[in-house]
């Protein structure tokens, strides 16, 4: 599985291990960074121009007070936050005093925070993401009426996959999940022949990222029988048990 280690807490995939009697590794293939500061200049976004931020992960937390340090900006008590969730807006104890601060969250997206945005429609909003993202939180930030500007904090690229070298030609199916998993496989492992080896993807970005790159696709989800991967993956082993 391409995706972190859960710790033990509960997983749909190690329930469906144990279900199937399957050995269940996870091993994150790609990490995100934050942007240097050359990569952020380049940008031309000055941070003292805006009165609210958005941001939906701890990087991007990390990487604009970061910046806002290297640019001796020096962010006011009555800057406006709206954050995803509220484990991102706590996490910004780590930058800032929490209490008295004017910090929104969402129960999982800042999407849920229309009114919160409305009440404060006249501050110029920044909204911090990454190399990869969607458009829906500019969109949202357009409906309302909010000037606002887009900024990427940081970068999501390949992690280093040695540790697992000797022994990744021993599994029978590997999962992805994104687009840049797959292009992390190809890149930590240019000349792997994928032989009997199953990939598994999910989403059509990620399956047209793995036919893309060479390597055959022998699982999809979601489909309109399997809607999520686990089932996906049941339904293929289950099968091909059957056949043996």
């Amino acid at each position: 599985m391409s995706q972190p280690n859960p710790n033990g807490q509960v997983n749909p995939y190690t329930v469906l291990g144990e279900k199937l009697k399957l050995k269940v590794d996870f091993r994150q293939f790609i990490q995100v960074q934050g942007v240097t500061s050359k990569d952020f200049r380049a940008q031309h976004v000055v941070l003292s121009d805006y009165k609210a931020v958005v941001f939906t992960s701890k990087v991007g937390i990390d990487t604009y007070f970061a910046m806002a340090k290297e640019s001796k900006f020096n962010v006011p008590d009555d800057m406006l936050y709206y954050c995803s969730t509220e484990a991102i807006a706590l996490y910004m104890q780590k930058h800032i005093t929490f209490r008295k601060r004017k910090i929104f969250y969402g129960e999982k997206s800042v999407l849920e925070l229309t009114d919160q945005v409305k009440k404060h429609a006249d501050c110029d909003t920044l909204i911090v993401h990454g190399d990869v993202s969607s458009d829906e939180i500019p969109k949202f930030f357009d409906k309302l009426k909010v000037k606002h500007q887009e900024v990427v904090m940081y970068r999501t690229v390949s992690a280093d996959l040695s540790d697992i070298k000797d022994k990744f030609g021993s599994y029978h199916v590997l999962v992805f999940f994104t687009p840049a998993g797959i292009r992390s496989l190809h890149e930590n492992f240019p000349d792997w022949e994928q032989g009997d080896v199953k990939i598994a993807a999910f989403g059509a970005s990620t399956q047209e990222e793995v036919k893309k790159l060479g390597y055959r696709l022998d699982i999809e989800a979601p489909t309109q029988e399997c809607k999520s991967m686990t089932m996906a993956l049941e339904k293929f082993i289950v099968e091909n048990n059957k056949k043996k």
